[in-house]
């Protein structure tokens, strides 16, 4: 296949579709001697001129000498030259008759013979004669409308100047020519001067007649900006209403209009017309049927993507099964077409390649994974179009720590993201991706993925859900710590009522050791005593404030040295981003408002000194006999001021003197022993009993307080779910304003819960076999009907108001089916501080977001209408990345309307800022997308052990060559065709 068309298919030329030559029958300001100049002008314009309508009235003379002269050598650059044949209509403006315009097409060979023939059955009446359009009968009436006419070239002019169609003749000799129907194009003046802008609408019939004019022309020649926003659909009237009433959209062109050499290929204001295509007249017809994307009037042509993001050339060195040696590419939409097996992947991947972009995953079924050992050695190089190259050695390597200069989407890619498995984690990361480029770059917080500023945006209402955590974890151990002793109020009393009865016996079993005779020293003895055992008490009470006093101090040094430095740590790490200075972070330090340490030490002396003067040092004892051991304390002696070591020497002294031997005393020492640690029990005893009296209270203080906490947790949540849905933000303004499947596309930001994890925990944890929760899955049911719906969707108030409701109705029944017994004190706290983590868990609960194609979640469609809305992720939404876009087969798993009714506009628009390449088989996203160029692959015979070799023709839909190849290998290319010039409202050629 060979192709003289350019092969980097339809790119932007200049034309200049009016323009009088020396001797125009009109208003001609050349002389005969111009023509040199002429051609010159041309040759030598600034945009160069490719495509030349040549312009006369009523006669295509001219035209034929500029052929000639093409012929002959002149104008190389010019690649097409037309007629363009202007005429009066007899409807007129203020000051000029309204002019239309026949473009005629070149391509048939006796073209010029069957213009002449058309143009004859354009007739003028004047003077009772019928007068034809040909120079003859131009010069006939002209010398008929003034008989003193007798220069022929002056008769043609005077006639010319008379000769009026109508648009009643235009339209009959167009139906009775099946020739002009397929080479001739309508024209008309679009100006107020001499066009229709200038056909005033003040009636009815005049409007009429404008309107009727407007649907016979496919060109509108107008200069205007607003002319061509409106007849392109983007003004007052939308494209249907064009359709409707001006049968279809129409293109706008402007020529320089020369009637002197001063103004050749020179319009006003550099308004030069440029139509995208080979320099052929069936670019023109392309023009009509896309004049949105082919024709503009403009200084400039649209320039599209970056230089530096668009590739030029893909070159291969060392690949003898690469026949082509370089293939150039479309800065816009190219689409690679080929039988199957023709080569059209191996294409892609290997531009791919050159841009640091193919996949060496061994896994993947890609063309150069598979033909990995033919393919060694060879080199592949694009030039991009700011002068740059890249390449690589083939096989490729990837570097992972490179960012590739395109976004290839292969079909491995594309079928693993979009797979009927399920939404996946490489899926979501895509979607994140285009959801944090579309974040303008200052706001990003110099974060660069959009989990880094997830985690900087969400991190308050993280931090608020782990500060309400631990308040709810250490809430619930001081409300487990009360009813603990609220199950021990019997246990209580009952160990209150044994030591009071074990005191009495003792108390009993001392007083009898007393020899009879002794009574008023047993008496004495017996205040001793009972002195003793008040006095140990209050000594055993002092011991265990110098033990929390010292476990103070060990917790006050801690928090001051490790615990409050290690908060101001946290914060310096977590907000680094607020760039304090050192100094400025000194000033967050936590420190105590005084010096509790020097308090803790003066009580800790206190309490020792008061420890030291209540024992005192124990006196020695004698070696005498009891009589003559001196009292260690007298009669008159305040006992309560005496130290226990006098008191225990004294009750010593005075068991000797009441004739206790060594075995009684030890007895009575035993006694007053055991007798102060009961009454020091007893003591304790009775202020747990006098505490558990107020637990019912503090417990209800506790759970509010519990409840409040719960509540602030989901505070947490709520923040971070705003923080989400303000991430999102960029993407709803707009998906707003979108129609058509991206319409339907949204993002929600909401929380999931795993309500089944949730219930089988707390399963584990209960006797399932009796209760209200008897079996498997009852509690999952009454959680799902009063706690699910708080979870998901309420408040922080109502969400803990549910789990309050939820724990008042059940805990009763969830301690009636405890795993421990109650009798197992041990037990059955442990299994109750089981029970209150579950139940203030929220580990089921997480803040997801997610994308909705017409309210359904991504994960439950079908792989086509993910593979839709993934295209739309890359082609819509994801507009801050301008790299090549290369996509293996795109219509993979996708009906043909979808592809036609949601993919085929996104292609048109993204091309615009974006370069495209798309292997594809669907003739919907070549033709109807108008693709810029269409590669077409060729595979040679198969050869053993090595590749066939490949080749690639390429060319523009306006090469018949390319709509040729397109037709025979593309299902549905020429029903694509057909259908588009129906939608369209053109005639084929």
């Amino acid at each position: 296949m060979t192709s003289a068309a350019d092969p980097r298919g339809s790119v932007w030329r200049r034309w200049d579709p009016h323009i009088h030559a020396p001797g125009t029958a009109l208003n001609n300001h050349f002389s005969p001697d111009d023509w040199d100049e002429y051609l010159k002008l041309i040759e030598q314009s600034e945009p160069r001129i490719e495509a030349l309508g040549v312009t006369d009235y009523y006669d295509i003379s001219d035209y034929e000498k500029v052929v000639a002269y093409k012929a002959d050598g002149r104008l190389p650059d010019v690649g097409v030259v037309f007629a363009n044949v202007e005429m009066r209509l007899p409807t007129a403006t203020a000051t000029n008759p309204v002019n239309i315009h026949l473009l005629i097409s070149p391509e048939d060979p006796d073209h010029v013979e069957e213009a002449k023939r058309f143009l004859n059955t354009l007739s003028f009446q004047f003077g009772g004669e019928i007068y034809a359009c040909n120079p003859a009968d131009l010069s006939r009436l002209g010398k008929k409308s003034n008989a003193k006419i007798v220069d022929q070239g002056a008769a043609r002019t005077a006639g010319a100047n008379l000769f009026k169609v109508t648009m009643e003749n235009l339209k009959k000799s167009f139906s009775e020519s099946a020739w002009a129907q397929q080479h001739v194009i309508v024209a008309v003046a679009g100006s107020s001067t001499d066009g229709t802008a200038g056909i005033r609408d003040e009636s009815a019939s005049l409007a009429a007649v404008r309107t009727e004019i407007e649907r016979v022309a496919r060109v509108i020649f107008a200069s205007s900006p607003k002319q061509r926003t409106f007849w392109i659909g983007d003004g007052a009237d939308s494209v249907e209403t064009l359709n409707e009433k001006y049968d279809g959209v129409k293109v706008c062109l402007h020529g320089s209009d020369a009637h002197s050499l001063t103004a050749v290929g020179k319009p006003a204001e550099n308004r030069y017309s440029w139509v995208k295509g080979d320099a052929t007249f069936e670019s023109l017809r392309q023009a009509c049927l896309e004049p949105r994307e082919r024709a503009i009037v403009a200084d400039t042509p649209p320039s599209g993507a970056l230089p530096h993001r668009v590739i030029e050339t893909i070159s291969m060195s060392g690949a003898p099964w690469f026949s082509n040696g370089n293939v150039p590419l479309s800065p816009g939409l190219v689409a690679i077409i080929g039988a199957r097996g023709s080569g059209k992947t191996a294409l892609a991947d290997l531009i791919a390649a050159g841009a640091g972009a193919a996949s060496d995953d061994t896994t993947d079924k890609t063309f150069l994974q598979r033909a990995k050992r033919h393919v060694k050695g060879a080199d592949v190089e694009l030039t991009w179009a700011d002068g740059r190259t890249t390449g690589a050695e083939l096989p490729p390597v990837m570097d992972p720590d490179a960012t590739p200069a395109v976004q290839y989407l292969s079909q491995q890619f594309v079928e693993r993201l979009c797979s009927s498995e399920g939404i996946t984690d490489e899926l979501l990361d895509e979607i994140e991706r285009v959801i944090f480029e579309a974040h303008p770059y200052e706001e990003r917080l110099g974060a660069s993925t959009f989990r880094e500023l997830l985690d900087i945006r969400a991190s308050h209402g993280r931090g608020l859900r782990n500060y309400a955590k631990q308040e709810i974890d250490e809430l619930s151990d001081e409300i487990d710590t009360e009813r603990a002793a609220l199950d021990q109020h019997p246990t209580f009393k009952a160990e209150q009522a044994q030591l009071a009865k074990v005191l009495a016996e003792d108390k009993g079993a001392r007083s009898k050791l007393v020899i009879v005779g002794g009574e008023e020293r047993s008496h004495r003895l017996d205040q001793i005593n009972a002195e003793l055992a008040s006095r140990q008490a209050t000594i055993d009470g002092l011991r265990r404030r110098e033990q929390a006093l010292g476990e103070l101090r060990a917790a006050t040094l801690d928090l001051k040295d490790r615990r409050l430095p290690s908060v101001t740590a946290g914060l310096r790490r977590t907000h680094e981003a607020a760039g304090l200075s050192a100094d400025e972070w000194n000033t967050f330090q936590l420190a105590f408002v005084g010096d509790p340490i020097a308090i803790v030490d003066s009580r800790l002396a206190t309490v020792r000194r008061a420890i030291a003067g209540l024992s005192g040092e124990m006196p020695a004892r004698p070696d005498v006999p009891p009589v003559d051991i001196p009292s260690f304390i007298s009669d008159e002696s305040d006992l309560a001021k005496e130290t226990l070591s006098a008191l225990r020497a004294e009750a010593w002294r005075l068991g000797q003197l009441t004739g206790l031997d060594s075995g009684k005393q030890k007895q009575l020492e035993a006694l007053n022993t055991r007798i102060s640690r009961n009454e020091s029990l007893l003591t304790a005893v009775e202020k747990k009993i006098a505490n558990v009296s107020g637990a019912s209270d503090r417990m209800k203080a506790l759970q509010l307080r519990r409840k409040q906490a719960y509540s602030s947790l989901f505070d947490g949540f709520a923040s971070e779910q705003a923080q989400l849905t303000e991430m999102y933000s960029p993407l709803r303004k707009m998906l707003e304003t979108e129609l058509g499947t991206l319409g339907k596309l949204s993002f929600s930001v909401r929380r999931l819960v795993d309500l089944e994890a949730w219930a089988s925990r707390g399963e584990t944890l209960l006797d399932l076999r009796t209760g209200e929760f008897r079996g498997h899955g009852e509690l999952l049911r009454v959680a799902r009907d009063t706690l699910l719906a708080a979870w998901e969707n309420g408040a922080s108030a109502a969400v803990a108001e549910a789990m309050n409701t939820f724990r008042s109705d059940h805990d009763q029944h969830i301690i009636a089916q405890a795993k421990a017994p109650r009798s197992d004190i041990k037990g059955f706290r442990a299994w109750g501080k089981e029970v209150s983590a579950w139940l203030n868990s929220t580990d089921h609960i997480t803040v997801s977001y997610g994308v909705q194609y017409d309210g359904v979640d991504i994960e439950q469609l079908s792989p086509g209408t993910r593979g839709i809305v993934l295209l739309l992720l890359y082609l819509a939404v994801d507009k801050s990345d301008d790299r090549p876009l290369i996509i293996d087969q795109p219509e993979e798993n996708l009906d043909p309307k979808s592809i036609f009714d949601e993919l085929v506009g996104r292609f048109v628009a993204t091309r615009r800022r974006r370069q495209i390449i798309i292997v594809t088989h669907n003739a919907n996203l070549v033709v109807n997308t108008d693709a810029d160029q269409v590669i077409i692959a060729n595979a040679g015979a198969h050869v053993s052990g090595g590749l066939p070799t490949l080749a690639y023709v390429s060319g523009g839909l306006e090469n018949p060559l390319v709509r040729y190849e397109v037709c025979e290998i593309l299902e549905g290319g020429k029903p694509a065709f057909e259908e588009r010039a129906r939608r369209l409202r053109i005639r084929l050629a």
